[in-house]
């Protein structure tokens, strides 16, 4: 198979050992990836235990954090201004400072909140310029959240359905977009859809393939990991229908696409869950479902 992923400006290869080393030559189930503002990587791992695995940019382990403290890992989101939220499936988000000091805990462990509220197991919380958090709320209900920065809710939205504003299970990962749009990946419908910060409908890009993670980089570039095959393909013609990576612009263009199943490197074996772009525009992608996956794609 090709050692080159992509195509055009958005053509990569990959390290998929990168990470791993004497002390540490297996990762465990691997739920969520992110960079803060050095590029240094979180890797948060559910199993076979759940914490906090920071490395370097070149793939060393510097130091981990979390031990003890989630249930069922799930997500990681860094901001701008290196403030980092969890979510995790035992109905709880937090939120964290870079070294691993808590800083706020939203919901009840081992408690899911009432129909319609929060939580009941949040997949991803992500913070807005203004200051606004809002979780996708996630594999045991289809809504969306939005809370002050004090942890005050100020709006919920979404039901079970297939029609605008309407979700598919689960509700898995939100960002919001340079033009203020808040980007919902809807992964039972195939399907990211965009809102307002007030929960207002505005549009969605249709015909993915189980749409788990959407990142954003500083050029305003849209990556989406998919966990299964495209429905169709709008851009660059992938060699087979695996779950794999696709790259877009704001407007919806499809710039890059790439994946197929297997566990070469390079492929994708169990299912791209987590993504994540870094300042120098490499990509990270976790797999779920089985262990030790995680890749890094270096852009050429």
């Amino acid at each position: 198979m090709s050692t080159l992923f992509g195509s055009g400006d958005y053509t990569y290869r990959v390290d998929a050992q990168w990470g791993r080393s004497p002390q540490l030559p297996a990762l465990g189930l691997v739920s969520g990836v992110a960079c803060d503002s050095q590029d240094r990587v979180y890797v948060l791992q559910r199993e076979p235990q759940a914490a906090m695995l920071v490395f370097s940019p070149e793939g060393q382990l510097l130091h981990t954090w979390g031990e003890g403290a989630f249930g069922s890992a799930h997500g990681v989101w860094i901001g701008p201004d290196d403030a980092l939220y969890c979510t995790d499936r035992n109905h709880t988000v937090t939120h964290w400072t870079l070294d691993g000091t808590l800083l706020a805990s939203w919901g009840t462990a081992d408690r899911a909140g009432p129909p319609g509220q929060p939580f009941n197991e949040p997949a991803r919380a992500v913070q807005s310029p203004q200051g606004d958090v809002f979780i996708a709320d996630g594999y045991g209900q289809y809504r969306v959240h939005a809370f002050s920065a004090d942890g005050t809710l100020r709006r919920s939205w979404g039901t079970k359905g297939k029609g605008p504003g309407e979700f598919g299970w689960p509700v898995h990962s939100v960002w919001v977009d340079p033009r203020g749009r808040l980007l919902v990946t809807d992964r039972g419908n195939n399907r990211v859809q965009h809102f307002t910060l007030d929960g207002e409908y505005l549009g969605e890009w249709g015909d993915l393939g189980a749409p788990n993670d959407v990142c954003l980089d500083a050029e305003q570039t849209v990556y989406i990991a998919e966990g299964g095959p495209a429905i169709t393909s709008r851009g660059p013609i992938r060699t087979t229908c695996g779950p794999g990576v696709t790259i877009m612009s704001l407007d919806g263009d499809v710039l890059a696409q790439w994946g197929e199943r297997g566990d070469a490197p390079g492929q994708f074996a169990a299912s791209p869950h987590s993504l994540w772009v870094d300042s120098r525009g490499d990509i990270y992608v976790g797999e779920v479902t089985t262990h030790d996956r995680l890749q890094k794609f270096i852009r050429q």
